[in-house]
């Protein structure tokens, strides 16, 4: 369990929904307290998918250090739990030398492991993987979407309803232990080796984040999205995406390859993200010790870093 502040946190987490303005805001606080960047987003690890999953640039990465980004082929496993082992890593190197990590992300599951630890749980059993994959084949993900909301209501409402390998995975730990994956993580992080964190959320009003979500959409097509899905499919990752469940490329894939129009391809993409943002929100809210700040039209990076500052222990 996370430590009471007193002294400076170990790590800063600037947590929130997609579009929200986390990275505008990491850059900044990372440049005032002179330290590197940990990126916890499930989608940016990978290489070639820089502009559908708003990594930081090229420019940006060369200001500040970045952690976990653009290192992984499309075709790589990476879960929670290894990025958690690896990113206590980068944050401890960065305390011996006096510095606070800044974490920041929205993939809730990435950003628990760090803070909290994941329960490892047992090993994978590849007969009840087969068999709940044939299930999906045959009935569609739905099917095993709704045991699971059955099952574990509470891990069902924080991944999305077609990410087959965590619905997989947390059915298939119910299956071998009787305990929902939820309940397992909550005991788990009872006796993880503490961190000193401080989570600091960014709150926008819904319109305000549902508009800056559609102007997102429509820059990353104006920056390339279009060509970026093009070569990943010429590069064979199209299968890739609907294993992901990437918001955008299997939209945009569809449109490629025929199966809808750009228009629907734009208005697909614009509502899975909002739809996403607000899954994020319900994972984010659920954690009274974030400490959010709120964010509106008028509101700047530098007036948002002065206020995060302000928050940090010193």
């Amino acid at each position: 369990m996370t430590c009471v502040l007193s002294p400076p946190p170990d790590v800063v987490a600037i947590v929130g929904a997609t579009a929200s303005g986390k990275t505008a805001l990491s850059l900044e606080l990372a440049r005032r307290l002179d330290t590197e960047i940990i990126s916890a987003d499930s989608m940016q690890v990978y290489k070639g998918m820089e502009i559908g999953t708003a990594a930081p640039t090229l420019e940006e990465r060369a200001k500040i250090k970045h952690h976990f980004v653009g290192f992984l082929s499309p075709l790589e496993q990476f879960s929670a739990g290894a990025f958690g082992v690896a990113a206590r890593n980068v944050i401890a190197a960065l305390n011996r030398r006096a510095r606070i990590a800044v974490l920041v992300g929205g993939s809730g599951l990435y950003l628990r492991a760090v803070i909290d630890g994941l329960f490892p749980g047992p090993a994978k059993d590849e007969f009840i993987r087969a068999r709940l994959h044939a299930e999906a084949e045959q009935g569609g993900v739905q099917i095993l979407y709704e045991r699971l909301q059955s099952v574990d209501p509470d891990y069902a409402k924080v991944i999305l309803p077609g990410d087959l390998r965590r619905i997989v995975r947390a059915l298939e730990v119910y299956e071998l232990t009787g305990k929902p994956i939820s309940a397992l993580h909550r005991l788990h992080q009872n006796e993880s080796p503490s961190l000193r964190v401080l989570q600091i959320g960014l709150d926008l009003p819904r319109e305000v984040l549902y508009r800056r979500i559609n102007e997102r959409v429509e820059r990353m097509l104006a920056c390339g999205f279009l060509d970026e899905v093009r070569t990943l499919l010429a590069q064979g990752y199209g299968e890739r995406f609907a294993q992901l469940r990437t918001l955008g490329y299997r939209e945009f894939a569809d449109y490629l390859q025929g199966k809808c129009s750009y228009e629907e391809a734009l208005e697909t993409m614009k509502r899975n993200t909002r739809r996403y943002a607000r899954r994020q929100l319900i994972w984010f809210r659920g954690d009274s010790r974030i400490q959010w700040i709120p964010v509106s039209e008028e509101t700047t990076v530098s007036d948002l870093a002065d206020r995060a500052i302000k928050l940090i222990p010193t």
